[in-house]
Parts: structure tokens; sequence; C-alpha cells
């Protein structure tokens, strides 16, 4: 239905690329600037309907569930399921907004640590210092406050060992749950920014890092690459192992953890543009 109504608002905007854009019929009745408004609001409302029918996480599922993804002669993603199945039990699958990185390795870290002992308090320093440490970087404590609570008050349920289904419940909350994707995103802005020496070998089109943090780290439903989640795992000092599920050549999926040879806290599924969340 979407596709119908994207190439409904195509054939209405017919016009000829010449050397200052598009030119638009005058008898059209969507103008080229209609056109992308119409488009932006079809998108929204696709993902409405994603909300409207998809958790932001899941409950805990069989592996199994991936086979019924795809066609039993896909022999390809076939065959990468079943490796994967070899090393895996399950998976919780996350809403593909965008936010799915920042979401599954929010959640995952803290249920691994809802048995409480040392991780779990050198990373609740780690986060309460992190405040500090981004305003001595210019980021704007009112800004950032609400974000920073949030964080912490999730810690603070952790602390006190609830049930899964309490923590889970947690992070279906809009609010808690984008909270948290924003500090997340904000740590790894923070962390790219101090350490731009580094990162800016690795930015194409002439941007700076803060130019990169600012178009496609810090605002939400920007999809995450190989870039985030090292500076995410190297600002929290979280090991992140990351199964990448794609129709690459092969019958298994590639495996790679960030830092590298570090012990994996932290399992994820990729599969082109989305992440989920794996367990042994």
């Amino acid at each position: 239905m979407a596709a119908e109504e994207s190439d409904r608002l195509q054939s209405d905007c017919d016009g000829e690329r010449g050397g200052d854009g598009w030119s638009c019929s005058a008898l059209s009745s969507v103008n080229c600037l209609t056109y992308d408004e119409a488009i932006i609001a079809q998108q929204d409302r696709i993902q409405q309907e994603i909300a409207g029918h998809t958790p932001l996480l899941s409950g805990r599922l069989e592996l199994s569930v991936l086979y019924q993804e795809y066609a039993s002669d896909d022999q390809i993603y076939q065959e990468k399921i079943k490796d994967l199945h070899r090393r895996y039990t399950f998976i919780r699958r996350t809403r593909p907004d965008g936010n799915c990185f920042y979401r599954a390795f929010g959640y995952a870290y803290l249920e691994a640590l809802l048995d409480g002992g040392s991780e779990l308090e050198r990373f609740k320093e780690v986060a309460m210092q992190s405040k500090e440490e981004l305003i001595r970087q210019g980021f704007t404590e009112f800004t950032i406050e609400d974000f920073h609570n949030t964080f912490m008050d999730l810690i603070a349920l952790v602390e006190k060992r609830p049930a899964v289904s309490e923590l889970l419940a947690a992070f279906n909350e809009q609010t808690i749950s984008d909270y948290v994707v924003v500090y997340l995103r904000l740590l790894t802005s923070g962390h790219l920014q101090r350490e731009n020496v580094f990162y800016q070998h690795f930015i194409e089109g002439g941007r700076s890092i803060k130019e990169f943090c600012q178009q496609e780290v810090e605002p939400m439903c920007k999809e995450s690459d190989h870039i985030h989640i090292i500076a995410l795992s190297q600002a929290l000092n979280v090991s992140i192992q990351v199964e990448y599920m794609d129709r690459g050549e092969g019958g298994s999926t590639v495996t790679h953890v960030f830092p590298e040879g570090s012990d994996p806290q932290v399992f994820l599924l990729y599969r082109p543009g989305h992440y989920d969340i794996l367990y042994k």
C-alpha cells in the first residue's frame, strides 16, 4: 500500500532534470515541494504503523523464529541461520526505527548486570561521571540532565535486582527508552569528539568529527555502523559482539568483537539496517 502511494505521488510530480533540478508540470496536482513533504508524511505514517504493532523490545523468542522470515529455498539465509543456531538459543527483537542499536545495547547490557557484582558498580561509576565529562566537552548541562537522570534511574532499578519483566517493561515505555537512546548517542558523540584525531581518518565526505556527530550520531533515528559501535564500547568499556548476517558468500555469519580481542558482554545480530539481541 505504501509503495503504491509512493508510485502515485511520483507520477503526480512529472518533471525533467534540468541544470537547476526538477521542473514540475504546471498541471501537476502535486508540485516537487509537496511531493517531498508527502514522502516525509508517508514515512511518518509507516513508522506510526510499525509502532502500533511492534513493541520497542519483544519478549525472548526461540532463535528458530528466524527460519520463518526467509523463504525455505533461500539457501544463503537458511544456512546462515543454521550456523547462528549452533551458537545461540534465543533472540529478542527490537523495533526497526533507526534507534535499534542503542536500544538493543542498552537493554542487553543492563539485563546482563541484573545479577549485580563488581561490573555493575564499575558501570554505575562510569555513568555517574559521564555527565560531567560531557559538560567539560561543551555539552549544555540543561540539555543533557534529564537524559542522564533517566539513565541513572534505570541503573538504580537494576541495583534492586528486579525481574527481567520489570526491566523490559521500563524499556518499552517510550519516553524512558528514548531518553536512554539519546544519552547513549551523546556518550558516543562525546567519545568520538574526544578522540577526534583517531576517528577523523574514518569520516568520509570531508566532514569534521563534530559535523559527523551532529548529522549521524546525535539525531534520533539515525542508523549506526562500525564507528558508532567502536566509540560506544570504548566510551563505556563494554565489549560488544555483533553477528553480521547478509547475502555475502559463505554459510556462516561474520563475527566482529568490539574492541577486538575482548570478552563480549553483549551479543547482537545485525541484518542490513537492523540490530536484534542474541542469547547463548
